[in-house]
């Protein structure tokens, strides 16, 4: 499943490439502005193991914004009202408890919303997440207790642990110089691929920090956003935000392991 950031869609995407819409989400009020954006802006997405889609709209208004679900063969809802003034991105799960967690770019914080929808919690508000001119927190996912983030501006990977009592511990800051990152996916332990927006590159990056770049423009990267891996393979979509030229998904075999 894929979301079309600026065209208000969640689509499907078939083994053979063919691409379906699945919804449209409705268009934000006139002189709505989304923040850092302007455009309305589609972020995470997460599929629950009904089916269910999750995913994140933000349109500078305040009867749209926030965490959206998707059942299979339904219409949009919002079941989470979020910040008009920021910028949900990053989204995951944390099956085990019960929990979303949202990255908001703009505000520099960390979400927690009850998977059944309600309230948001300001989870972490932490300064290693705030933007350092356009956009901080930004790719998001839940992995060995802790919640880890990129900081799109400040070109970091961040690990916040999950205390026993669910709060949000001390920010370690796993990786350095990775400006401009965008998503990542853990390919085994703690060893990520990283999708470096700006520069039309995917980054593997090794537990003590230290990276290098293993895909390029010549591979057929433009403007990379989000990262999946699965069963061995990495799947890789790329905006082409900067390049205005070929929005693509790109699969590749992953072969390096911690």
């Amino acid at each position: 499943m894929k979301t079309t950031s600026y065209s208000r869609q969640i689509a499907r995407i078939g083994p053979d490439g063919r691409v379906s819409v699945l919804a449209t989400l409705p268009k934000p009020p006139a002189g709505s502005v989304t923040p850092a954006l302007s455009s309305p802006f589609l972020g995470g997405i997460v599929r629950a193991g009904d089916g269910t889609l999750y995913f994140l709209y933000a349109t500078g208004s305040s009867d749209l914004t926030g965490l959206w679900r998707l059942r299979p063969g339904g219409t949009p809802q919002r079941i989470a009202t979020l910040p008009a003034d920021g910028l949900p991105n990053g989204l995951a799960l944390d099956r085990s408890k019960g929990q979303f967690y949202v990255a908001d770019s703009v505000l520099g914080t960390v979400w927690r919303v009850p998977a059944a929808g309600g309230k948001p919690v300001r989870w972490s508000d932490a300064p290693e997440l705030a933007p350092a001119g356009f956009l901080g927190a930004n790719g998001l996912k839940v992995h060995r207790g802790a919640v880890w983030v990129s900081n799109l501006d400040k070109g970091t990977v961040l690990r916040l642990p999950i205390t026993r009592h669910g709060a949000a511990g001390p920010v370690d800051t796993r990786a350095r110089g990775l400006l401009n990152i965008d998503d990542f996916a853990f390919t085994g332990g703690d060893t990520l691929l990283a999708a470096i927006n700006a520069d039309n590159e995917v980054a593997l990056v090794r537990p003590d920090g230290r990276h290098r770049v293993v895909m390029t423009a010549a591979d057929g990267l433009e403007n990379p956003t989000s990262l999946a891996v699965r069963g061995g393979r990495a799947y890789i979509a790329s905006g082409a935000y900067f390049t205005d030229g070929d929005p693509n998904v790109l699969a590749a075999r992953v072969t390096s392991r911690p």
